[in-house]
């Protein structure tokens, strides 16, 4: 599980880097890891990337943390879905330091990243939009190193200050929720509910139902200084005043307070139309690639022979549009198989691709700079006061000196790399992987459709499956002949 949050970089990257690099906090620096540049340049990098963007905006980079579940993770396994998190998001073209820091009782990460790419010069665009894709691939890398994530609730957004006090057993509002629970199963009125929820030392106000002075009940705990409104907005349906009465006097209403259910009536006539509302959980969705069996098990359908029938015809026929998608249960599987290793394919070739961008694109990064800042290096040897010269053009001789080396260390000769046959070489890569892209995205779909079609099939027909597809083929073969 990993809790994440992110926030923009508008003046001080230097002192962000220097923090998320504390040797103390990061074991001497051996959980620290960059692209793009190095964390003792960083500025220099980013500040050449900036200079490169059309934009306006003063964000100069951006810093990014993963907060890890306590004692679920190592702080290797942390730093290297670190790494994995940065290259997914940020696809090669974002300078960026990655640091894990250790002084915590939880292993976290921090990312600073520069707020300009290198290859198209435009700048990270930060948004509701871009934190959810955030969340998603943090998400996707926790499950695909077996960790727990946080699922999402159906309610408003906890901040993580309460939703780690909830976790610990330290939440005033989930202690109220339990405690206010526990008074309504009790109660057996309304004015009951009160002095119970007073007896366990809570201070109400605004109890009173129908008064326009007060909109919503207040709780207060002992030793708390502000009250807790019983709204929607903190705890969900069934917790304002009025709710609160209508669960005490009609508990079964609100067995399911996430979905209410209205009884058919069933001395009406035939023709008129029910009023049931179907919960969502047990209907079918409307898309035939999607469409699932529908759950008969539960109260509302035991109650209703109507409904019943309905729910019956419905399978009926989604199980038979699903067997109709092979003419046996061996042929869809064949078909199952096929989407999923072409999509497996799809996505190894993928990975492979994206990782060979990366070095080019950093080979791309440092070929621009060594070219760009060549000129200063050059009249920084014929300068008269070099001294004066470096103060003045510290930036580009640093760049100049960095992109140099690690030219070398990657075994090439910077004055015979041609950034042009390099351009073209990253373009032919992004082609590539766009189509790869869809092709995976398609088959991976296909996938998922062909096994909700046989998880149909075999939830129609239940255990004795076998016997059941064979009486059908036998039926099948008879209508031929």
């Amino acid at each position: 599980m990993a809790y994440t949050r992110i926030h923009a970089i508008k003046s001080t990257v230097t002192k962000a880097v220097a923090y998320i690099c504390n040797p103390d906090k990061t074991e001497q620096q051996l959980l620290v890891d960059s692209f793009g540049c190095s964390p003792e340049t960083a500025r220099h990098d980013f500040d050449y990337a900036l200079c490169k963007t059309k934009s306006t905006d003063k964000n100069l980079a951006y810093h990014l943390i993963q907060s890890f579940a306590k004692g679920e993770v190592s702080h290797d396994e942390a730093h290297r879905i670190g790494i994995e998190l940065a290259d997914k998001l940020l696809g090669g073209k974002y300078s960026y330091v990655v640091a894990t820091h250790t002084d915590k009782g939880h292993p976290h990460n921090h990312i600073v990243f520069c707020a300009a790419d290198n290859i198209d010069h435009k700048k990270y665009n930060a948004c509701k939009k871009s934190y959810y894709h955030i969340r998603q691939l943090s998400d996707e890398l926790c499950k695909e190193h077996g960790l727990s994530i946080i699922e999402a609730s159906g309610r408003k957004g906890k901040k993580y200050v309460q939703w780690k006090a909830e976790q610990e057993g330290t939440s005033w509002k989930k202690r109220l929720q339990e405690d206010i629970d526990e008074c309504i199963r009790i109660a057996k009125s309304y004015e009951d509910f009160l002095c119970l929820i007073k007896e366990k030392g809570y201070t109400v106000i605004g109890e009173k139902i129908g008064d326009p002075h007060s909109k919503y009940i207040k709780f207060t705990a002992p030793g708390q200084e502000r009250p807790v409104r019983g709204s929607f907005r903190n705890f969900g349906a069934g917790y304002t005043k009025e709710e609160i009465k209508d669960r005490i006097e009609n508990p079964e209403k609100w067995q399911n307070k996430e979905q209410t259910v209205q009884e058919p009536n069933t001395t009406e006539a035939p023709k008129q139309k029910s009023r049931i509302k179907i919960p969502k959980k047990d209907i079918l969705t409307r898309t035939s690639a999607s469409r699932t069996i529908i759950d008969t098990s539960g109260k509302n359908f035991q109650n209703s022979p109507g409904l019943q029938h309905w729910a019956s015809v419905k399978n009926l026929k989604t199980a038979a549009a699903s067997y109709a998608a092979a003419d046996n249960l061996s042929q869809l599987q064949k078909q199952i198989d096929k989407k999923t290793t072409e999509a497996k394919s799809a996505r190894t070739e993928l990975v492979e691709l994206e990782h060979q961008m990366k070095k080019v694109s950093e080979l791309l990064l440092y070929t621009d700079q060594y070219r760009d800042n060549k000129p200063f290096q050059e009249k920084y040897k014929k300068s008269k006061d070099p001294d004066r010269y470096l103060r003045m053009h510290e930036t580009q001789l640093i760049l100049y000196d960095g992109a140099e080396r690690m030219l070398r260390q990657m075994g090439l000769d910077p004055k015979s790399v041609n950034p042009a046959e390099i351009h073209s070489d990253y373009e032919t890569m992004q082609a590539r992987k766009s189509i790869l892209e869809k092709t995976y995205k398609l088959a991976e779909s296909d996938a998922k459709a062909l096994q909700q079609k046989m998880a149909n099939v075999e939830q129609y027909l239940g255990h004795d499956l076998q016997k059941k597809q064979e009486h059908i083929n036998s039926q099948k073969q008879s209508r031929e002949e």
